[in-house]
């Protein structure tokens, strides 16, 4: 049995069309970095810190006052590629400002979703991310009063507590948000258990 091999005289640029995706993707996520919020600048800032050489940022000196002047619960969203890649938050202010809540959340985040394995430096290029300032819960008695675009949920019994963000990619209904916040908490579905709903500001 012959076999045969092909040389090529010259190089063919076309035979790097993934590379050259991939460097097209790097440059419109950079891009949007650049150009986002505050709030996603400290963000992204606190992974790469501590994703590079796990460092914990120090709250910087030139942000809005509101950012190191108010208290609120935060969740950071990090997707690479359109999939999720680390969510953490809080419900409630756990720091002395929303800037250092975004930091801690942010770590976690990246490092500490047990969903997900820590995020890798060759990552960072790849990543979005997203920050969700929320407001006070209120105590609601009926589902009706929940709108999957408008509000969050969270559901509790007991000790038992899980929470969704509102207006997330797949989640359509009410039913489906009360589901997927039940069964984070843990929550049985034949368990009886309390709603809550709460608005957020969404920082992309």
């Amino acid at each position: 049995m012959g076999f045969a091999h092909f040389i090529t005289e010259k190089k063919n640029e076309k035979r790097h069309f993934l590379r050259q995706y991939e460097e097209k993707i790097v440059r419109e996520y950079m891009e949007k970095a650049n150009a986002g919020d505050p709030y996603v600048k400290l963000a992204r800032a606190s992974v790469e810190a501590w994703v590079r050489s796990r460092t914990k940022l120090s709250v910087p000196k030139d942000l809005p006052d509101e950012m190191v002047s108010e208290r609120a619960g935060t969740f950071v969203s990090i997707h690479k590629c359109g999939q999720l890649r680390g969510c953490i938050g809080t419900i409630a202010a756990t720091t002395d400002c929303i800037a250092e809540e975004i930091i801690q959340n942010a770590i976690s985040a990246c490092s500490r979703d047990p969903r997900f394995d820590y995020i890798r430096e060759e990552e960072l290029d790849f990543l979005e991310i997203s920050v969700d300032v929320l407001q006070d819960a209120e105590n609601i008695d009926s589902p009706e009063k929940l709108d999957v675009k408008r509000y969050g949920v969270i559901v509790s019994c007991g000790r038992k507590r899980g929470l969704l963000l509102p207006n997330l990619e797949g989640v359509d209904t009410i039913e489906q948000q009360i589901d997927i916040a039940r069964q984070k908490g843990g929550i049985r579905e034949d368990e009886p258990y309390h709603l809550q709903r709460f608005e957020v500001t969404r920082h992309l």
